[in-house]
């Protein structure tokens, strides 16, 4: 991937744990709901943190790290000044991600004319949480790819992707049941080059092939 990448998304993840609530009762009324539902609010807080806790360290700027290594960034309502951080790291982070979508979508639409239907399709209909259900490869330059697309925003019943005229796949392997977050894809000289971040685990999967069929499985 070269905009949409592991990397953003990952960090993607980051901004939403920066996500506070709003007044000192919204803390207390969460914290009461836990009580009420015979929930542990101090070891929630704490696995919650441990497993994000490597990405956090990475993706926030220093300031953040005294307030991660004590686990009071999600344990405690946070100060004034660990707020305003807080706003002006995502205020940074949303510049950033809307100015590489929009230089992606320059290069889409200076492609989008070369491009084979089916692939604008691909493209344009998002199979953003659609889950891959089967993998089949029936021949060398063939590749077959079925998602159930119910929790998805189009379709939402199963679709079969058929590639044709396939050159290269990375990586062949897929698990049943990863889950495809966003796509991009690039003009090259016989067709189609093909990204998609996949989640289920987190990966990139690469395909370039001559066309793409889409087929809607009732």
């Amino acid at each position: 991937m070269k905009y949409f990448t592991k990397e953003l998304y990952e960090e993607m993840q980051i901004r939403g744990y920066l996500i506070f609530p709003e007044t000192k009762k919204d803390w207390e009324d969460d914290i009461a709901w836990y009580v009420s539902e015979n929930l542990n609010f101090e070891e929630i807080c704490r696995c919650n943190l441990e497993d994000k806790k490597e990405d956090l360290l990475k993706y926030l700027p220093e300031f953040f790290h005294s307030y991660i290594q004590d686990g009071t960034i999600n344990s405690q309502f946070p100060s004034d000044e660990l707020r305003k951080m807080a706003d002006r790291w995502k205020m940074e982070y949303d510049e950033r991600t809307k100015a590489i979508g929009v230089t992606y979508r320059k290069y889409y639409d200076s492609i989008k004319g070369s491009l084979p239907e089916y692939v604008i399709q691909l493209i344009e209909k998002s199979l953003h949480d659609a889950q891959v259900t089967l993998i089949e490869i029936p021949s060398k330059d063939t590749f077959i790819m079925t998602l159930n697309c119910r929790g998805g925003y189009h379709y939402l019943t199963d679709v079969r992707l058929t590639f044709t005229g396939v050159e290269n796949i990375k990586p062949t392997k897929i698990s049943a049941g990863s889950c495809w977050l966003y796509d991009e894809v690039y003009l090259t000289e016989t067709g189609f080059e093909l990204h998609v971040l996949l989640d289920g685990p987190l990966m990139e999967f690469t395909i370039s092939a001559e066309n793409v069929s889409i087929e809607i499985i009732s």
